[in-house]
């Protein structure tokens, strides 16, 4: 009763509409994340200037390390090319905005950082090493991850092939996917905190909505409480300092 009026608002019909539920889940997502970045930022900004350093946030890396430029999982070369993605004004260091993108790649609308976390992907899925993926490649690591969420968001009225996604993909017709063609699945290759708004909002409504007409009133939401006091507290999480506490 004390959450519907938050929720019921543009319009203040009587019924939580899904655009109305996604907005506010997604800010709750975008208040996390700002939570958390702010967090991190108190406690790596030793200099006190509002911004993190490679060598604020990495200290543990020698000058020897820097050097050699280790572009490895985790060595200091691939962190910096990280921390270079995310700083959008070049000034070799990171802002907030910049440190939060840094942290969250996969919410960020960065497009180098969206391209890293791609290339990234890529590497995983790219067994023959040519930084692409071939049909049998999507087919194999990939296909299967688009599938569920595409059945999930449609209700499994269509859900296309794995020849008909390539295809819809491959938009320069070559038979493989570069990091370009692979944009419009980033949110389902990796999903963030914005992207399961969306899909939480869906599964919601879908539990509690009754009379199925797409909304919620308040009476399904009662009649559905667990499904929204299982989001909305949590009794073993009475500490923000310790957990930030994931409302809806």
């Amino acid at each position: 009763m004390v959450l519907f009026p938050f929720l019921d608002t543009a319009p203040n019909d009587g019924v939580v509409s899904f655009k109305e539920l996604e907005g506010w889940i997604a800010q709750q997502a975008h208040d996390r994340l700002n939570y958390r970045t702010e967090k991190e930022l108190a406690l790596r900004d030793k200099d006190g200037d509002g911004a993190i350093s490679f060598r604020e946030y990495l200290p543990h890396f020698s000058n020897e390390d820097i050097e050699k430029n280790g572009m490895e999982h985790g060595e200091a070369g691939w962190w910096k090319v990280q921390l270079e993605n995310a700083d959008a004004d070049q000034n070799g260091s990171l802002s907030f905005d910049e440190f939060k993108d840094f942290l969250h790649p996969e919410d960020s609308s960065n497009e180098k950082v969206k391209n890293w976390i791609l290339t990234e992907k890529i590497k995983l899925m790219d067994q023959d090493g040519d930084w692409k993926l071939s049909f049998p490649e999507f087919l194999e690591q990939a296909h299967d991850i688009l599938k569920n969420y595409v059945d999930f968001e449609t209700a499994g009225a269509h859900v296309p092939t794995a020849e008909e996604n390539f295809a819809m993909l491959d938009v320069d017709n070559d038979k493989f996917l570069a990091v370009e063609e692979l944009k419009p699945i980033l949110h389902y290759l990796h999903p963030g905190e914005l992207s399961y708004a969306k899909y939480y909002s869906s599964h919601l409504i879908r539990q509690a909505d009754d009379n199925k007409d797409g909304n919620l009133s308040l009476d399904e939401m009662l009649n559905h409480d667990h499904i929204f006091y299982n989001t909305v507290y949590d009794e073993s999480n009475e500490d923000l300092d310790e957990d930030y506490h994931d409302e809806l």
